[in-house]
Formats: C-alpha cells, sequence, structure tokens
C-alpha cells in the first residue's frame, strides 16, 4: 500500500459565532514540513494543529490555512456613549475658556481612543472555538489522507506498469547476454592462444582457461542479474506492504539503478547495450512515479 504526498482539502462549517474553515494541502518533499497559517486572534492554536497535523499526516510539505470569519453580532463594534459625552464636554468646556465659540460635531470624535470597543467575544467562546478547530481539523485531515491514498492508488498502477516492463526487458537481456558470453569466452580463449603461438611461446591450456577465468569475472553480468533480482523481490515487497515507505523505495532504486549502470560498463555488445539503456530508462520512470510517494 502506497500513498502520495499530493492532496488538497477544503473544511467549512458554521457556527452561531461565524464561519470556521480549514484549508490543507500537501506536495512532495524529503521530510515532513509543516506550515501553518492562522488569525491573529487564534495564533495561540497553532501547536495544536502542528501537533495534530505531525500525528495524522506523514512525509510532504503540508499547509494549512484557517479561515474565521465573525458573525455581524461579534463584529460589530461598541459605541461607548460615556467616553463620548466626557470628550464632547471637556471639548466644549475648552472651547469656551479660550473663546472660540467653535462646537466640534460629534462624528469628528468617533475615532478619539475608547469611544468604540472592540467586542472580545474570544474569551467567552475560546473552549467551544478550540474544540471546533479540532474537530474541523480531523475531517481536513481524513479527507487530505482519503486523496492521498487515491492518488497512491494511481501511482502504484503506473510503478507496476514501469515495474513489469523493466523485468521483463531484464529476462530479455540476460537471455541474449548467455549465448554471447559463451562465445566472447571462447573468442577470448583462441585470441590468448593465437597471440601466444604468435610470439612463440608454448601454450600451455590450464594457464589459458585460469586467464580466461579472471578476465571473464571482470566482464561478467551474472551477479549483478542476481542482485537486480533480489532487488526487484525486496521493491515488490515494501511496494504491496501495509505502510506507505517511499524513501524505503526510493533506496531500493538507487541499487538497482546502480547494477544497471555496472551492466553498461561491462558490455561491450551494442545491442546488449541499448538494452541497458532501455532499462534505465525505465528506472528513471520509476523513480519520477516513486518521488511522489509519501
Amino acid at each position: 500500500m502506497i500513498r502520495s504526498m499530493t492532496g488538497f482539502t477544503r473544511e467549512t462549517r458554521a457556527f452561531e459565532w461565524g464561519t470556521l474553515t480549514v484549508e490543507l494541502s500537501s506536495v512532495n518533499h524529503r521530510y515532513q514540513e509543516i506550515s501553518p497559517r492562522l488569525p491573529r486572534e487564534m495564533a495561540s492554536l497553532e501547536p495544536l494543529i502542528t501537533g495534530r497535523l505531525r500525528q495524522g499526516v506523514g512525509r510532504g510539505k503540508i499547509r494549512c490555512s484557517v479561515e474565521l470569519h465573525w458573525a455581524p453580532q461579534f463584529r460589530t463594534a461598541t459605541l461607548d456613549a460615556t467616553v463620548l459625552s466626557n470628550y464632547h464636554t471637556q471639548l466644549a468646556e475648552l472651547a469656551e475658556r479660550l473663546g472660540t465659540g467653535e462646537t466640534l460635531p460629534l462624528a469628528s470624535l468617533l475615532s478619539l481612543p475608547g469611544v468604540f470597543e472592540s467586542p472580545s467575544v474570544l474569551a467567552g467562546i475560546e473552549d467551544e472555538l478550540n474544540a471546533a478547530l479540532e474537530s474541523l481539523l480531523e475531517q481536513a485531515i481524513e479527507h487530505l489522507q482519503a486523496m492521498r491514498s487515491t492518488e497512491g492508488t494511481n501511482l502504484l498502477h503506473a510503478i507496476e506498469e514501469y515495474l513489469n516492463a523493466f523485468e521483463s526487458l531484464l529476462n530479455s537481456l540476460e537471455k541474449a547476454w548467455d549465448p554471447k558470453r559463451d562465445q566472447a569466452i571462447e573468442d577470448m580463449r583462441s585470441r590468448i592462444t593465437n597471440l601466444l603461438e604468435a610470439m612463440s611461446i608454448e601454450v600451455d591450456q590450464n594457464r589459458v582457461a585460469q586467464e580466461v577465468v579472471i578476465l571473464s569475472d571482470k566482464w561478467d553480468i551474472a551477479e549483478e542479474f542476481v542482485r537486480s533480482r533480489s532487488h526487484l523481490k525486496q521493491f515488490a515487497a515494501v511496494l504491496n506492504g501495509k505502510s506507505s515507505e517511499g524513501r524505503k523505495l526510493d533506496f531500493l532504486l538507487q541499487e538497482m539503478n546502480r547494477e544497471i549502470n555496472t551492466m553498461g560498463s561491462k558490455i561491450s555488445d551494442a545491442e546488449l547495450r541499448w538494452m541497458v539503456v532501455e532499462a534505465k530508462s525505465l528506472l528513471e520512470k520509476i523513480r519520477e512515479q516513486v518521488q511522489n510517494v509519501e
């Protein structure tokens, strides 16, 4: 089972005191990185959000945006008539004392400090707001993970298709290599024997056989086939395991790519080298998909 690191959800719920919205989005990342963005009045809830996301969502770059729109009755500021009256009385007395006779309109006094009092609703509904946010966040995480699982299923199908093609190509490469290896060994034996005879050196067939074995070990790719199949088996086990382990899949791909590169460095036959190129291309396509696995 694998999950994608890509997902998005937006959850909104209305309450008596306003509307609360939680938006979650995630993209691929080497580690888990959480970036919350909250309204100023909810800044104290950031640890709650970060902790819950850390537990509920796996690897990836996760952005969490919380929006709070207060209902009108909680948003409207209250006019303090006493403060306004005091301002007006003091200014009137000052104008009379100075003899200016000016009377300021009340509208010009509304911006003075204390005339309007912002509603302090948060203190009264703090517990309810915390519970609402936690509930909505749980719902958002559930939907985000569901989307990541769906995307993971699509990734799984693409990876399996490329993996089957790679295994088939590996089988063809090994099948084509066996007769070419035997022929190459025989050609090498003939070249060594002819060279020694041309130099009028007595040919020791046992010695020739030893040299052929030593040289063939340097370009034989039998071990690479064995290791490649072992990596394929492990890759399939992780791919169909109970948890999503993208980093382990990425590591196995590196090992598989290393074996193919070694084959390419040992093979001189043009046809086989082209098959190696095709194998590397398939591994790259698998890697592109694995990069987005959680």
